[in-house]
């Protein structure tokens, strides 16, 4: 008898009058314990849900281990031609199948020459000046300002900065050390001398609240892959803490632990946008936006750009040459003909 197939992408949970072989755990249990096992993100774990069971849907909710190549082609074209989706967007779908039959069912599929590809996008990043920028600034406060003025000030992503620990920030050798960041790489940024005196006196908030926890016994932090596990005092020490904690207590989603979280991501997404609306600001404005915007600026300041991929993390120059596009002035380094006249 075939395996239980979840149907309600919501809940996640089985809906069809299938016995399951005993034992043998749902579909998509075995997809998030093979990501748990990877260290893939949850963010990515989601990602691949998603894709995983639009796939099932599409194929009227046959189990993946009685499809393969054609059907997988199938839906990945439907994509493309029925939805229009952009290229990056198939290729999101197309990785999360394939990783459901590598790493999950442990089948290889042929090479997929029969999918129609979506056409792939090549845009130019939205970038905010420095007035821009400044004034964006101008219009935070309190933790998410500083978080906001941090992301700018080192470039790293929105989740790099939110899960930064009390032990990544030298003050001493003004740097930062972001810790598995994309591709699981560690890598090493500036920190900001203007930010000095806000992140000591965060850390002594922070403080406050770790003693306050440790008095309720709640002082517990997740701790990356298996340290948990060596080392089980670790998550109570104020090295490991979270800077960016959140105000309450959270239920850990995959392991259903009550602990202190670090601030959710759309808190930070909610100021942004709304800090730009104050701002006047009528580009589209999110935090990988200052993202961008530090990459621009410190390449028209001068900065090499072999110094700014290694700050951004990127694996190839390739990625980093897209902020080139502030060098090459293209259409606003010409005069009009109609000026001309």
């Amino acid at each position: 008898m075939p395996a239980v197939i979840e149907k309600n992408a919501t809940h996640e949970t089985a809906k069809r009058d299938i016995v399951p072989v005993a034992q043998q755990p749902r579909l998509l249990d075995q997809v998030r314990a093979r990501i748990c096992v990877l260290h893939y993100s949850r963010s990515t774990e989601k990602t691949y849900i998603h894709w995983i069971l639009d796939f099932i849907r599409f194929s009227d909710r046959r189990h993946p281990k009685d499809m393969g190549a054609q059907e997988v082609e199938a839906y990945l074209s439907h994509l493309a031609t029925d939805r229009d989706v952009a290229g990056g967007t198939q290729n999101q779908a197309m990785h999360a199948i394939l990783f459901l039959y590598k790493q999950v069912l442990g089948i290889d599929l042929p090479w997929l020459d029969g999918v129609t590809r979506a056409k792939e996008s090549k845009r130019i990043p939205t970038v905010l000046t420095q007035s821009e920028t400044r004034a964006l600034l101008d219009q935070t406060s309190g933790l998410p300002g500083l978080v906001i003025r941090l992301l700018y000030g080192t470039g790293m992503r929105l989740m790099e900065g939110l899960r930064l620990r009390v032990k990544d920030i030298d003050f001493h050798g003004r740097a930062i050390t972001v810790r598995a960041g994309k591709g699981d790489k560690d890598r090493i940024v500036p920190l900001p001398e203007c930010l000095i005196e806000p992140l000591k006196a965060r850390l002594d908030e922070r403080r406050k609240m770790h003693d306050v926890d440790l008095a309720k016994g709640m002082a517990d932090v997740e701790l990356p892959h298996a340290l948990e596990r060596k080392y089980r005092n670790a998550g109570k020490e104020f090295g490991w803490q979270y800077i960016f904690a959140a105000a309450d207590y959270s239920t850990d989603p995959r392991t259903g632990v009550i602990r202190r979280h670090h601030l959710h991501e759309k808190t930070i997404q909610r100021h942004v946008k709304e800090a730009a609306r104050r701002a006047g600001i009528l580009k589209p404005t999110h935090p990988h936006t200052l993202r961008h915007s530090f990459a621009t600026h410190l390449l028209e300041s001068g900065a090499d750009i072999r110094t700014v991929q290694e700050l951004l993390g990127h694996a190839d120059v390739s990625t980093t040459m897209i902020y080139t596009h502030v060098l090459n002035r293209g259409g606003r380094g010409v005069i009009s003909p109609l000026d001309r006249i």
